[in-house]
């Protein structure tokens, strides 16, 4: 192989990196324009996403904790306590945006108590990140004395095992959303008019998973080009 062909391999795999990073970047920015829009409008009906996910839960029979969480946006169903944990903001503001995150995690608590699949293999794939992760930059430590052939070949299977699991997440957060709409029609915690603001702001939350997931993919194929660079040296 020429160093030219090398030259545009690697300006190609670069290329691959920056489209991953801005989409990354867009997907955050429209979850923030949507949350930081109907944090401002209030819901007609006087709720607060607190409320919002106690009248959830009990309508699902449920009989989880609901609690308030420091931080942004750090809202999440912790499955090992069976708590739904919210944010300040969505914990006491009676906002279009806080009934739809409310909603959203208690979306995750009824996944729980179904056993939906997608939920369990992420579950069970989550040590196995983790694990991948610690060793994996150890690894890549001793590797990089070994050569760069070693080198990406640690790394291609550090980044397919998150391939992985951000593909198996994608299901799961869409399910939670699909979930969380339809118990905010049930229950008639927004009008029909807010109803387009509560989808919308599901929406961008989802968006950004899509990003991840595609920059995660991206960021693989660069590195499997690499490796056939290389191995084609």
């Amino acid at each position: 192989m020429s160093n030219y062909d090398l030259m545009y391999g690697d300006m190609f795999t670069w290329l691959l990196v920056i489209v991953g990073v801005i989409l990354v970047i867009y997907a955050q920015a429209k979850v923030n324009s949507a949350y930081n829009k109907y944090k401002k409008i209030k819901c007609s009906k006087n709720i607060n996403g607190a409320e919002a996910a106690r009248l959830i839960l009990k309508k699902n029979n449920l009989d989880l904790y609901v609690v308030e969480t420091p931080g942004e946006m750090s809202d999440h169903y912790d499955p090992s306590r069976k708590t739904v944990r919210l944010s300040p903001v969505v914990f006491r503001e009676n906002t279009i945006a806080s009934i739809a995150i409310a909603a959203h995690e208690c979306g995750h608590a009824i996944q729980d108590k179904e056993n939906y699949t997608f939920m369990r293999i992420r579950a069970s794939l989550v040590p196995v990140v983790n694990l991948v992760s610690y060793a994996g930059y150890f690894a890549m430590i001793i590797s990089i004395f070994m050569g760069a052939m070693q080198y990406l070949m640690v790394g291609i299977l550090m980044e397919l095992v998150t391939v992985v699991f951000q593909l198996v997440t994608l299901p799961v957060e869409f399910d939670a959303s699909k979930r969380a709409l339809k118990e905010i029609e049930e229950l008639n915690l927004v009008s029909k008019e807010e109803l387009d603001g509560a989808k919308k702001v599901l929406s961008a939350a989802a968006f950004t998973y899509v990003a991840s997931a595609l920059a995660a993919i991206l960021q693989l194929l660069r590195l499997l080009i690499m490796y056939g660079n290389r191995n084609n040296d």
